[in-house]
């Protein structure tokens, strides 16, 4: 999922890649009403499961990832319908529970100068959601690890967790450079049939983001000009 305010130019997420190249739909929410509608931990995580699998889920299904009853699932998924963010699915097997899809491959927020009240309730649950994964990892990773016989060696390392963190100076044009290049980036790894998963393939969950460190900081050589200064003084020690 994609989250734009403005003054940042919009970049799709849709370019194609040697794993993807299925034609692209972006599902763009810019009502303030939608945005707020989002703001529920439950919602994102369907977002975030249909649009990246792009396979049609079930409420029940969709429950057991969430925590919810299915009828909580269904209120939420109705709730997603009416922005046009979920679509009915075609049914498959068994017919008597309504199957959802992703109204489209992509989905980004484009606040549009509005408010950012909504937008930033809709990172914060994001954040969130990062959160608990790392969490379920971590607990399942140690779970494994005490039940492993003391004698018994690891089959093969355990798989990594990347984390990282930059302070960058941009300008507009080259946020928008860097934006398109790492959603480029990130869609070379989608998969062109969500149905054909690699051997050896684990699902990882990605989180990248771009926003304004707006802290009030020392401009660069203001410090060293202040100590020189003091240092001119007569007197100065």
């Amino acid at each position: 999922m994609n989250t734009e305010s403005a003054g940042t130019p919009a970049v799709g997420t849709a370019a194609a890649g040697t794993r993807r190249n299925r034609a692209g739909t972006t599902v763009e929410i810019t009502d303030p009403k939608a945005i707020r509608a989002l703001a529920h931990a439950a919602r994102l995580e369907v977002i975030s499961e249909l649009y990246s699998t792009q396979l049609g889920r079930t409420a029940t299904e969709l429950a057991v990832q969430t925590g919810l009853t299915p009828s909580a699932m269904s209120y939420h998924l109705r709730a997603l319908q009416k922005w046009g963010i979920v679509a009915p699915a075609e049914a498959s097997g068994d017919a008597r529970e309504r199957r959802w899809k992703a109204a489209g491959t992509d989905f980004t927020i484009n606040s549009g100068g509005g408010p950012a009240s909504p937008q930033f309730a809709v990172l914060d649950l994001e954040l969130d959601a990062f959160r608990r994964r790392a969490r379920a990892y971590a607990r399942a990773r140690d779970e494994r690890h005490v039940s492993r016989a003391p004698v018994e060696a690891p089959t093969e390392a355990p798989t990594a967790v990347v984390l990282a963190s930059s302070l960058l100076y941009l300008t507009r044009e080259q946020q928008a450079e860097l934006t398109e290049r790492l959603f480029s980036l990130l869609n070379e790894y989608e998969l062109q049939d969500p149905h054909r998963i690699p051997a050896g393939a684990e699902r990882m969950a990605a989180m990248w983001s771009l926003i304004p460190d707006d802290r009030p900081v020392p401009a660069p050589g203001v410090a060293g000009a202040a100590e020189s200064a003091a240092d001119d003084t007569p007197g100065a020690v």
